[in-house]
C-alpha cells in the first residue's frame, strides 16, 4: 500500500509541477518576446507618459496594447499583477518531487555504490549542497562582475566551467539518472531565487516608492530595474538546459554513457544556443541584433553531434556465457524461460516478488515473466533501467541471456 500511496503522490506532484512550470516558462518566454518587439514610439503623448516601448497585437478576437516604462509610470492606474507565484510553485512542486524520489528513495534512486558507497544521510546533504551552492557562486559572480565592463560574458564563462564542473562531479558521485536531474535542478533553483531574491523585491521598492506620493529618484531607483532585467535575461537561458535535464531521465541512453557528464554539458549548451537564437530573432525583424541564425545552427550541429557519437555499435554482441555461481547450477537452455528465472530469482524478486511487486509487476514465476516478458526486455537489456542503479549486481552475460531468451520467443 505504501508503494501505492506513493506513486500516486509521485503522480499528482509531476503535475503540478508540469503546469507551473508551463506557466513560468511561457511567461518568461512572452516577456522576453516583449522586449525584442516593444519599439519606442513617436506619438508625444505615449512618451510624455514615459512610455519607452509599445506594440499592438492581436489575439483571441481581441486587440491588445503593451506598453513598457523604463523604471517606471507616473502613476498606476488600475490593478499591478505580481508574476512571482509561478516560478514558487514550480520550485516548491519540483523540490517536492525531488525530495519524494531522490531524497526519501535515497538508497535506490540516488546512490550508486558502484561509483560511491555513500551513506544516505552524507549522500542527501551533498545533493542539497549542490543545490543550495550553487546560486550562492552565480548570485556572487553576478555581484561581483555583472555590471562590469564585458561583466556578462565573464558571468557566462563562470556559469559553464561551474555548471561543467558541477556535472562532472554529479556523474561520478551520484545514479547517473539522478546526476541529471541534480544538475538541472541546481539551475532550476538559481532561477527561483534570482525572483525571490533579486527581481520581486527589488521592483517592491519601485513599487513602493512610486505610490508612497513622495517624490523620488528615478536614477537610484533605475539599479533595481537593471537588476531585475539581468536576472530575467539569465533565467530565459538557464530555460532550455533545465527543461533538457528534467526530461532526460526518461532516456537512459544519455545518463547511462561513458561519458554521461559531456553528454548532459553539450546537451546543455545546445538549449542555450538554441534559446539565444530565438531571443534575438524577433529584434533581427526589426534590424536590431544581426541575423541570429548562427546560434540555433550551432546548437542543432552539437545535438547532431551527440546524436552520433551515443549511436549504438552495431558490432555483434559477444556469446554470453553464464557464471553458474551467479544464478544457479541449472543445466537448462539459456533461452528456456525456466533459465530466466533464475536469473530474475537472483536479481529482481526482492522488488518484484509475492512480497513486493513495484509498480504492480511480478517476476517470481515462468508464467509472470512470460506475461511481462517484453517489459523486462526493455527494462532490463534495451535501456538497462533495472535493476536500479544495478543494486544486485546483475552481469552483462545474463542481460545478453534474457535478450537471447526475448528473441527466441518472437
Amino acid at each position: 500500500m505504501e508503494t501505492y500511496l506513493l506513486d500516486w503522490a509521485n503522480l499528482l506532484i509531476r503535475w503540478v509541477h508540469v503546469i507551473t512550470a508551463i506557466a513560468w516558462v511561457g511567461s518568461s518566454f512572452y516577456f522576453v518576446f516583449l522586449d525584442s518587439n516593444l519599439i519606442k514610439p513617436t506619438s508625444p503623448d505615449l512618451l510624455e507618459k514615459g512610455v519607452d516601448g509599445a506594440m499592438w497585437a492581436v489575439h483571441g478576437g481581441g486587440f491588445y496594447n503593451p506598453q513598457k516604462y523604463m523604471v517606471a509610470p507616473k502613476t498606476i492606474h488600475s490593478h499591478l499583477h505580481w508574476f512571482y507565484w509561478e516560478s514558487y510553485s514550480t520550485w516548491l512542486s519540483g523540490f517536492a518531487l525531488f525530495t519524494l524520489m531522490y531524497l526519501y528513495n535515497a538508497g535506490t534512486y540516488l546512490i550508486d555504490k558502484s561509483l560511491m558507497d555513500w551513506d544516505k544521510a552524507d549522500a542527501i546533504g551533498i545533493a542539497l549542497c549542490f543545490l543550495g551552492g550553487f546560486w550562492l557562486i552565480y548570485d556572487f559572480t553576478c555581484r561581483v562582475f555583472g555590471f562590469r565592463k564585458n561583466g556578462e560574458a565573464i558571468v557566462g564563462t563562470v556559469m559553464l566551467l561551474v555548471i561543467t564542473a558541477a556535472a562532472y562531479l554529479a556523474c561520478h558521485w551520484f545514479a547517473g539518472r539522478a546526476a541529471f536531474l541534480l544538475v538541472g535542478a541546481m539551475i532550476a533553483t538559481a532561477m527561483s531565487a534570482n525572483v525571490f531574491f533579486g527581481i520581486i523585491p527589488g521592483q517592491r521598492i519601485v513599487v513602493a516608492a512610486m505610490t508612497s506620493g513622495k517624490p523620488y529618484d528615478g536614477k537610484a531607483l533605475a539599479i533595481h530595474g537593471k537588476l531585475a532585467k539581468q536576472r530575467s535575461v539569465h533565467n530565459t537561458y538557464f530555460t532550455l538546459p533545465v527543461l533538457f535535464a528534467m526530461l532526460s531521465n526518461h532516456y537512459s541512453f544519455t545518463y547511462t554513457h561513458e561519458h554521461n557528464w559531456l553528454v548532459l554539458v553539450l546537451m546543455m549548451l545546445a538549449g542555450a544556443a538554441i534559446r539565444q537564437y530565438f531571443v534575438l530573432r524577433h529584434g533581427f525583424k526589426h534590424g536590431r541584433n544581426g541575423n541570429p541564425i548562427k546560434y540555433a545552427i550551432a546548437g542543432v550541429v552539437v545535438i547532431l553531434a551527440v546524436i552520433v557519437w551515443l549511436a549504438p555499435t552495431s558490432k555483434p554482441a559477444p556469446q554470453a556465457t553464464l557464471d553458474k555461481a551467479s544464478v544457479g547450477s541449472s543445466a537448462l537452455p539459456k533461452t528456456d524461460t525456466a533459465a530466466i528465472l533464475e536469473i530474475a530469482t537472483a536479481r529482481c524478486i526482492m522488488c518484484h516478488g509475492s512480497a513486493l511487486q513495484q509498480k504492480g509487476i511480478r517476476l517470481d514465476s515462468t508464467a509472470f515473466l512470460e506475461k511481462n516478458a517484453a517489459l523486462v526486455y526493455q527494462q532490463v537489456v534495451v535501456t538497462k533501467l533495472m535493476p536500479m542503479n544495478n543494486a544486485t549486481g546483475i552481469t552483462s552475460a545474463e542481460r545478453q541471456q534474457i535478450a537471447d531468451w526475448f528473441k527466441a520467443k518472437k
